[in-house]
Order: structure tokens, then sequence, then C-alpha cells
């Protein structure tokens, strides 16, 4: 039997989420026809420190993922092919998608150069289904740049940014809102957006493992456990998710956070750690095309108690290097000696567009290796 119609549905929007497919790979794969249907990683040198920026689904069949160091990747699939990352051909590559996007609707949200949320609702108004758009725009993508995308269609950001994971790659799947709360039920809590790993495990420690496990709890049960956090997570349970498709979002900071299953109590394995989510960081924010001027580090501990120190410059502050250049005397700041972490995260903030010729020679590319730091 077909669940509900969901709380609050009144006025449905049409969503579009579309996430290209392996992206970087993909470039690399199309420009490179030798490469294709082999393991290709993209980031850093596995002899230093480098960190998997994303990998081919020939390589993700080792288990293979971003973030993962580009050693234990090379340990996994001793044959992958490493590429050594070119930001502009992916920016060339993303503007041609954002421009098929944009073909569509001026309602376009892109969340980083490959992938973006559409508010379809007025292309719909004719009758033509979200479903059909969707189609098109994945076939346009694979005709004119030669990659291609998975889409997800709903009525909120939520769903549609499930769905475009559900059939991947180049896989298009709709959740129409008489789906919505049966589609989220069995899902695991840790999917939602917005729970992170120190939630699911409070939430484990309730009982709570999936979405129809969350959504029997009472709005003022989870309010109490949770703060503001818990409106939201009784929305989400129900399928509700309001946020607006923003054209013109603005970027506040670029950060990553890692929660270990066992506390790290080695100092120079936090060094490490904090290094290689630095080149995340800076992977990004190249990405981007963005600066910033205050570097955040955040850590937790065992009682789940939080600290964040932070350093603001005058001067941009990019690459990988110049981060890894404050992480020292960030991490004595934030975590005393002697003491163990259960979380750790570097963030970037103050964010400014910079102009490519700007970017020193030194500026490390996407997720390099950077053991000339050490």
């Amino acid at each position: 039997m077909p669940s509900p119609t969901p709380e609050r549905s009144r006025n449905l929007r049409k969503i579009i989420h579309v996430d290209m497919d392996a992206f970087f790979a993909a470039v690399e794969q199309r420009d490179r026809p030798e490469l294709r249907g082999l393991p290709v990683i993209v980031g850093g040198d596995p002899n230093g420190r480098g960190v998997v920026a994303t990998c081919s689904y020939e390589a993700r069949r080792f288990g293979i993922h971003s973030a993962m160091s580009a050693a234990k990747a090379r340990s996994l699939c001793p044959q992958a092919i490493f590429v050594r990352p070119r930001m502009e051909a992916y920016r060339e590559a993303s503007r041609q998608v954002m421009a098929i996007l944009r073909s569509y609707t001026p309602l376009v949200e892109p969340l980083s150069l490959d992938e973006a949320f559409l508010d379809v609702t007025a292309g719909t108004a004719n009758g033509t289904l979200a479903g059909e758009i969707a189609r098109e725009i994945l076939d346009r993508i694979h005709q004119e740049t030669g990659l291609t995308a998975s889409a997800g269609v709903s009525y909120n950001k939520l769903l549609a940014k499930l769905a475009s994971d559900w059939r991947k790659p180049h896989g298009l799947f709709v959740i129409p809102p008489e789906r919505g709360l049966d589609f989220l039920a069995p899902l695991l809590v840790g999917k939602l957006h917005g729970v992170g790993p120190a939630t699911v495990k409070k939430l484990s420690a309730m009982d709570v493992e999936t979405v129809l496990d969350l959504r029997n709890l009472s709005l003022e049960f989870l309010v109490t456990h949770f703060g503001k956090s818990g409106g939201w997570f009784y929305d989400v349970a129900r399928a509700i998710d309001e946020r607006p498709v923003q054209p013109s979002r603005q970027r506040k900071s670029v950060g990553t956070e890692r929660t270990f299953s066992k506390n790290l109590e080695d100092r120079s394995v936090m060094r490490t750690t904090l290094q290689e989510m630095a080149a995340q960081v800076a992977a990004r924010l190249q990405a981007l095309n963005l600066a910033g001027h205050t570097v955040n580090i955040k850590a937790r501990f065992p009682d789940f108690t939080t600290v964040t120190r932070a350093h603001t410059a005058i001067e941009g502050i990019g690459n990988a290097e110049t981060i890894v250049a404050l992480l020292p005397e960030l991490l004595d700041r934030a975590v005393p000696q002697g003491a163990s972490v259960r979380l750790l995260g570097i963030t970037v903030s103050g964010l400014a567009q910079i102009q490519a010729a700007s970017r020193g020679a030194r500026q490390l590319n996407l997720l390099d290796e950077i053991s000339d730091l050490r």
C-alpha cells in the first residue's frame, strides 16, 4: 500500500539533482582513450603522502574511494594508473555541463564542479515531466561533453540527491510524492543529509538504525536529545525538506572532518591525518577557485567535549602547503599533550574568488602529494 502524501506537500516543486560520474577520472579517460576500461586514480603520488581525489569505476571495484591515501589505494590495486590532476580541464568540462543545465532553467545551484540542483517546476507547467527533462539533460551531457552523469528527480532536495545515487553510473531515478516516505523508510539514518557519524552512533544507542525508526520518535524527544537539529531530523524522516534551489548560493566555508572508529592517541598520526585533510580542503578550494583567510581546526575528545582553534591571515589561503604549515601550532592549541581525540576537522573560511593568474607556482594541485612538507 503506497505511503500517504508527505506532510506540507502543497505546491510541490520539481527538483533534479545532477551528479557527474567519477568526474575527474572520466575526463582523463575521455581525453586519453588508452585509459578507458582501466583502474584510473586521480590524485597525489602513492610514494609520498598523496590522497585520492577520485577514481574510475574500474578502480572502485577494489574498494578505492576519494580521500583514501594514495599509498593504500596502490596496495589495494597495484595495477592502478595514477594520474596527476588537471584542474583547468575539469573546470572547462564543468562549465560545459553547467551551461547545459542553465539552458533549462535559471534556477541552478552548483554544489561543486560536478554536481548541481535544478528547479524545473516552471518547465513542467505545460505537462512535461521532470523525469523527461532529466533524461534529456543526461543525453545532452553525454553527447556534448563525452561524459556521463546520473540524475535524481523528486519534489525536494533531500530526495533528489538520494535518488541520483540510486542508479549510478549514467542512471536516472524518480521518486514521486506518493513514494517518498516508502523510499526513505528502510534507509540507514546515516544516508540522511545532516546526520553524521556521531549522530548515527547516538541514534544507534537509542535503537534507531533506519529512517523508519527515526520517524517513530516524537518531535519533543528529538529536540530534547539533539536540540535544533532534532527538528530537522523530524522533518527529513518524513520526507520534508523545504530548502529552495539557490542560484546565487554564497559559500561561507570549505572543510572536512573525520570521526574515528578508535580514538587517536598518537600525535604523529593526528598530524598525518590533518595533513591528508588539508589536501582535501585545498583540493576543494582549488576546484571552486576560492581562497580563505581563516584556518580553523576542530577536535572532539572522548567525552564529546569539542574545541576549535583558528588562525587568521591577511593573505589568502588556498593551497595545501599554507594550511599544513599552520597545523602544528593549531594542533598544540587544540589538543593538550597526552590527550586523545575521537574527531578531527579542518575548515577554511572568509572565502573569496581568486583569479587563475594569482595562484602561485608553489600551489599544490588537487590532492597532490605533500611529501615535501614533512
